[in-house]
Order: C-alpha cells, then structure tokens, then sequence
C-alpha cells in the first residue's frame, strides 16, 4: 500500500480528488473551497486591531483553520513518510532550457538555485521569492481570491467573476513563464 501511495498519481485522478472537494464542502457544511481567504482571519483571530477589514465573526469560520493545518500536516506526512528517492520526473527540454539559466538540481520539490535560504540573498531569488510572493499576495486580494477558489470553487458554481479570473490567472501565467521568467532567470 505505502508503495502505492509513493507513486506519482496521474493528473485526472488527483484532478478528480480535488474536485470532489468542492461538492463535499457545499454538501456537509455549505463551506466553500479556498485558501487565501485564511491570512485575513488568521490576522483577524491573532491582531485584533481597530481595522473595519479585519471586525468580523472569524470565529465563523474556525473550520478554515482546521482545513489549512490539514493541509500543513498532510504535507508534512507526505513529504516525511510518502516521499519517493528517485528524482522528480521533469521534461527535458524544460530540463535543458534551465541548465542554459544554471539550474540543474532537481533533487528536491524545487531547485535549489532557485529557492533556497542562501539564493534569496541573490537579486534572482529575491524578485522570485520577495517580490513573487508580495504579487501573489497582492494578485489575490485585489482579485477577491486566490486561483484554488475562483477557479475550484468558482467555476463549478458558475461564477462569471471567477471565470474572468481564471482567464487572466491563465494569461498571467503564459506571460510569466514565456516572456518575464526567462529574463529574470539571467539575472
């Protein structure tokens, strides 16, 4: 069974566990599926401040927090105990336009030229950590959710919102990983 569970699964498998997700939070508690939404009542729950964004009932929405460490230790079990020795399975043409940027280690979850303790003091590992990190963040609050909840949770209940969203996630993406990510890469 461990063996199984060690193997890489296949996209329309873990697609489908995902997306079973949703109808079992809608179902079970009329919950709705995201992640993002947990830093305001993280920081509602823990800096009570005289801030109008952050007075609200977060006690509300207790499960949320049950559900992101759920997911804090799933991760941790996995990473301790389900992962595999052999290296991650990646593309070689993607494996031979990064060797031309100088990443080559794909030992780990990610490269380690790119994120790592010792690469965020690097002007490529602080626009790719810092700055990425302060976009995506801003990216999410200014679209009203991150992309698992407008184009999970969004798009199955048919939410033009979310669907205008997931394009321009989508776009954003094209972009990113075509034209800004080689650029930074040189640096």
């Amino acid at each position: 069974m461990m063996e199984f569970l060690k193997q890489p699964w296949t996209w329309y498998v873990a697609g489908a566990i995902i997306g079973l997700i949703v109808p079992a939070l809608l179902i079970f508690g009329n919950k709705h599926f995201g992640i993002s939404s947990n830093m305001r009542h993280i920081c509602a729950a823990c800096f009570p401040a005289n801030i109008a964004y952050f007075k609200y009932n977060w006690k509300k929405e207790i499960w949320n927090f049950f559900f992101v460490c759920g997911v804090i230790i799933g991760s941790m079990i996995a990473i301790h105990f389900l992962n595999s020795d052999s290296p991650i399975v990646v593309n070689q043409r993607l494996v031979s336009d990064l060797a031309g940027y100088g990443i080559t280690d794909f030992s780990g979850t990610v490269p380690k030229q790119l994120f790592s303790f010792e690469s965020l003091f690097t002007l490529r590992g602080f626009i790719m950590m810092v700055v990425g990190g302060f976009l995506v963040g801003f990216g999410t609050r200014y679209a009203g959710g991150c992309t698992s909840g407008h184009s999970i949770m969004g798009l199955s209940n048919l939410q033009v919102p979310s669907f205008i969203a997931t394009c321009c996630f989508m776009a954003g993406g094209f972009i990113m990983a075509n034209l800004i990510l080689p650029i930074i890469l040189r640096l």
